[in-house]
């Protein structure tokens, strides 16, 4: 099994390199912080802009191979990822907003994985019947609507509650302070992102469900005697959770990168939203780093699958 796993592991960092790489080459070259200025305005000092954007290692007019080997030693000798046009710190930036992500994903995240499975196994069970069909409208309805109308439909609902009720019950607006308040602007992102979660994973398990429900080994358990429940739990959901395995390792690494609409719309400052104003104000380092850390997760989720699936299957230990 270590074998296996040191090599996923060398192709992984492989990969690595490559992606952080070539984001640094297509940021560079196709984000230019001087649209951030005026550049008809021959009244600014051109020269001092010049010269800050040369400092932040990110002035579109120095060679981009120059720009990068610079760039690259800052992050191999000081894991220093540079610095925003405003000057500011990416790593700052990026190692505050991590924590605000995991904050705001990490319950919607949770719940949507624990009862979309459960929801899943117990419509396969019951399969045609009218809870089945009942879930199955209403999930592929949230599938189908997208994350920001969702989140605003739930935004409105609460405006509506707020008034009827004649307080502010439902706060929506940033993260709050206190673990009173942070629980209550927590409430409503985080409908919004286990609803998602929910309506997918239950899509998912119910199929997987199914296919294990008719199984040879399974009615094979049944005529040798066991219980339709102990069956249906140590031998068909057994097996129906590991594909399962495999899309929760992947959805982990969502954690950490955030999620860009939801943080957006109830103005959550994460890392999801930072990845989109990087792009939007021309920050070449933040762009990269955002980048970097985004591969970064979705290997280790990846790594997190082949753990799973090596101790699931033990063919794969001796390949």
């Amino acid at each position: 099994m270590l074998p296996y796993l040191a090599r996923r592991i060398a192709n992984y960092a492989i990969l690595l390199v490559i992606a952080t790489v070539m984001a640094y080459f297509l940021a560079a070259t196709q984000l230019n912080p001087l649209g951030l200025y005026d550049l008809s305005n021959t009244k600014l000092n051109w020269d001092g802009i010049y010269a800050t954007l040369t400092s932040y290692n990110i002035n579109p007019h120095d060679p981009v191979m120059g720009r990068f080997k610079i760039w690259i030693t800052g992050v191999l000798g000081h894991w220093d990822w540079g610095k925003t046009p405003q000057g500011q710190s990416v790593n700052a930036e990026v190692s505050r907003r991590i924590w605000v992500s995991v904050r705001l994903v990490f319950l919607g995240s949770f719940i949507g994985m624990l009862l979309g499975t459960a929801l899943g196994a117990w419509t396969a069970v019951r399969q045609y019947s009218f809870w089945d069909r009942f879930f199955t409208v209403l999930s592929l309805i949230i599938i189908s609507t997208p994350v920001m109308v969702l989140a605003l439909f739930l935004k409105l609902g609460a405006i509506e509650a707020n008034h009827a009720l004649g307080g502010q019950y439902f706060e929506f607006v940033g993260e709050g302070s206190g673990f009173a308040g942070r629980a209550q602007h927590l409430l409503l992102p985080t409908i919004s992102m286990s609803l998602g979660g929910i309506a997918s994973y239950s899509r998912y398990q119910r199929n997987l469900m199914l296919d294990t429900l008719g199984a040879d080994y399974v009615r094979t358990a049944r005529a040798k005697g066991l219980i339709k429940r102990k069956a249906i739990t140590r031998h068909a959901l057994r097996t129906a959770l590991i594909p399962m395995g495999t899309y929760f390792a992947f959805a982990l690494a969502g954690l950490f990168t955030g999620a860009a609409i939801t943080e957006t719309v109830f103005s959550w400052h994460g890392l999801g939203e930072y990845s989109i104003k990087s792009i939007s104000t021309m920050d070449i380092n933040g762009t990269v780093a955002v980048t970097a850390f985004g591969a970064l997760m979705t290997l280790i989720g990846a790594f997190l699958s082949d753990i799973l699936v090596a101790i699931i299957d033990p063919r794969v230990r001796v390949s």
